[in-house]
């Protein structure tokens, strides 16, 4: 099913796994990849650049909704018009590594004209720089929520910092900083959040349990040689959140006598 209901599902039950082709990647054949492997690796959604060419080789290789990102809010409305099932003013982490740098009132100008330039309805996400100080970070997050965006998406690292990562310690080091966002966002709002930002199998569970009810894996997939690699890394991320809430229900259907009143 092409459309955005079965991210919204996943995100209701607190476990949307969206794959992150990259804001500037426009190579096609890695477009095709991260889309086959979201597919086949069970994830919720996939996200791409803003193109046309890039959105249409997505949409061939995957059943699953289109995230479509960008900075530009000309580009998110041709996005919708080119078929994407969600726009997403983010991921910045790519774009730190060109010298750019994003402040709350960027990011909230760049949202406000994208609504305006948008239809009524459209899955909206935006991305919280974590790069601001963390009460920026909340208040743009109040503000995003009384303009009824749908999901916010926190992150947590500097410059080419993910891609440098190898080890599962370099990992949760990374991912330290966008967990806690998603933490302390989350205390303030009611809107949905996405921890994206050194995510991968071993972060994932963290994530959730910070708050979040999404998680954006990138550099975990996209950095894998081979399409099978790559299917397993998202199967991993997968697996990870569903093994969480099995491992939830059983605590529970063990320990259910401390519940009854």
């Amino acid at each position: 099913m092409r459309n955005i209901d079965v991210f919204k599902r996943h995100l209701r039950e607190r476990r949307a796994v969206k794959i992150i082709s990259g804001i500037d990647n426009f190579d096609i054949e890695s477009v095709k990849n991260v889309a086959k492997a979201a597919q086949l690796g069970f994830a919720s959604a996939v996200d791409v650049a803003a193109s046309e060419e890039v959105i249409k080789a997505a949409k061939q290789n995957t059943k699953l909704p289109v995230f479509v990102s960008s900075v530009e809010p000309f580009k998110l409305a041709k996005a919708i018009q080119w078929g994407a099932d969600a726009i997403e003013i983010g991921n910045f982490d790519a774009l730190y590594k060109q010298g750019l740098d994003f402040g709350a009132d960027d990011v909230y100008e760049i949202t406000l004209e994208t609504l305006t330039l948008t239809p009524n309805g459209v899955f909206t996400c935006v991305t919280i720089p974590g790069n601001i100080d963390v009460a920026e970070q909340i208040e743009l997050a109040r503000k995003l929520e009384l303009l009824g965006i749908d999901l916010i998406q926190t992150e947590g690292t500097k410059k080419g910092a993910v891609e440098k990562a190898k080890s599962a310690q370099e990992f949760l080091n990374l991912a330290k900083t966008t967990i806690s966002n998603t933490m302390e966002i989350a205390r303030h709002v009611g809107t949905p959040i996405m921890t994206a930002s050194g995510v991968n199998s071993d972060t994932a569970p963290l994530a959730f349990a910070a708050g979040a009810s999404a998680v954006g894996v990138g550099s975990a997939v996209n950095r894998q040689e081979t399409q099978i690699g790559m299917i397993n890394a998202v199967r991993k991320v997968v697996g990870s959140v569903a093994y969480r809430d099995s491992f939830r229900r059983d605590l529970y259907e063990a320990n259910q006598h401390l519940f009854v009143k």
